[in-house]
């Protein structure tokens, strides 16, 4: 029996570092496996490597980038900014070309777009030709505060760092706080990366001023690291 051509093209919507690259990067294998692309390779890119400074190079700076996804996924992040500079911009033949290339490769290339829930609606609804290519919708909620300590957890585990007794719920509390406060900018998996990277610092500098070290004290993290991290 013949095949019905089927569309692979995705929309990732959700805020920062809830893990939408990360899945691009699984669903670029999973595709390659189930051989709907060749070699299976994620090019990622956002609007600065595909809209160029000049009349004429956005289309040149545009298909470099596509030919080198081809045969793999081609993932735009923050794709929504491509509509953002007004009438003048060269966003809009960034898109002409994306739009010609996923018709003339249509069965060679797979295409994720990602961003912001709403911007990406708008972006999605100001094009009839985006409207139409796009059909499989993908949200990426935001972290909650449980989550976001376990994601913490990986990270002390990974380099053999522990929590002390108090250490523990007073993170908690920390990441509850920040979950019911957050800001528009809230990096989810991001921030508590950040955080890490923060606590482990603020523990090397209570640490140099204790003179001989153990094991133990290296790896344990204490609540005045978090205090001083924050």
């Amino acid at each position: 029996m013949k095949v019905p051509s089927v569309s692979y093209h995705c929309v990732f919507t959700g805020n920062p570092g809830t893990g939408k690259t990360t899945v691009a990067r699984i669903l670029a294998g999973i595709y390659k496996n189930l051989g709907i692309v060749e070699t299976g390779q994620l090019v990622e890119t956002d609007r600065s490597g595909l809209v160029a400074e000049y009349v004429g190079q956005t289309a040149v700076k545009t298909n470099k980038i596509i030919d080198k996804a081809i045969g793999g996924v081609l993932f735009i992040d923050e794709a929504y900014s491509l509509v953002q500079g007004g009438d003048n911009d060269y966003g809009k033949e960034a898109i002409s070309t994306l739009l010609k290339r996923m018709e003339d490769d249509r069965d060679k290339l797979v295409v994720i777009l990602a961003g912001y829930t709403k911007e990406m609606e708008d972006f999605i609804n100001s094009n009839p030709g985006l409207r139409s290519r796009f059909s499989r919708y993908i949200h990426f909620p935001d972290y909650t505060a449980e989550e976001l300590f376990q994601i913490f957890e990986l990270n002390m585990q990974k380099f053999e760092y522990h929590l002390s007794d108090d250490a523990k719920p007073f993170l908690q509390k920390l990441l509850e706080e920040r979950v019911a406060h957050k800001r528009k900018d809230f990096g989810n998996a991001r921030e508590v990366r950040n955080l890490f990277e923060k606590v482990v610092e603020s523990q090397a500098d209570r640490l140099q001023k204790s003179g001989d070290m153990t094991k133990e004290m290296l790896s344990e993290i204490k609540i005045d690291d978090i205090r001083n991290a924050i």
